[in-house]
């Protein structure tokens, strides 16, 4: 289920976090297929082709096409991506690598799930959807770039699973424990 209801947005939040989960080991995305399921007796098709622009956008700012898809009737809007990359082995960048003593260092804003909650209470102003808008749809191309670097062992992106979540699996993962300073969360 869509957690913003305007529907280019959501074309762009959805391709935002796919093309993302290649930054986050480290690789280039080359191509984009749409997974797109809705239902078709009950929104029109300018509002499915918003959806699908939106991830048309996404791809460009990423430089890759959205080169064809699968498309269903379903009964909830659906729609994502499979992203396809490339990446030199010797620099993947896994979730389950980290190693004691390593940080948590964050590309973006925490509190996207408490902003989104509060949208759809009606209780977010403009500008905050503005800025929880802006949060989703920017990519993490910074994983290319630390992928391999000295002292990263481990990434991954915080998006669905929240600051809780992400880090347990690494920290699941690679066999450690995780422990968060509140204190310092930005």
């Amino acid at each position: 289920m869509p957690i913003i209801d305007n529907a280019r947005d959501f074309g762009r939040i959805a391709a935002a976090n796919a093309i993302s989960d290649v930054y986050a080991m480290g690789g280039k995305p080359l191509l984009a297929l749409s997974v797109l399921g809705m239902p078709i007796n009950k929104l029109p098709t300018e509002v499915i082709t918003e959806i699908l622009n939106g991830g048309v956008e996404i791809c460009k700012e990423a430089g890759i096409p959205l080169a064809g898809g699968h498309s269903i009737d379903s009964l909830e809007p659906i729609f994502g991506l499979v992203v396809a990359g490339i990446v030199d082995p010797a620099r993947v960048a896994r979730n389950s690598a980290a190693q004691a003593g390593d940080l948590l260092l964050l590309s973006k804003p925490l509190g996207v799930g408490m902003m989104t909650t509060a949208l759809k209470k009606g209780l977010l102003p403009p500008e905050g959807y503005a800025e929880v808008l802006a949060t989703m749809t920017q990519l993490n191309k910074v994983g290319q770039q630390l992928s391999g670097a000295e002292g990263v062992h481990a990434m991954t992106d915080v998006t669905g699973f929240g600051l809780a979540g992400h880090p347990l699996e690494v920290a699941r993962g690679s066999g450690l424990a995780a422990v968060v300073d509140f204190a310092k969360v930005p």
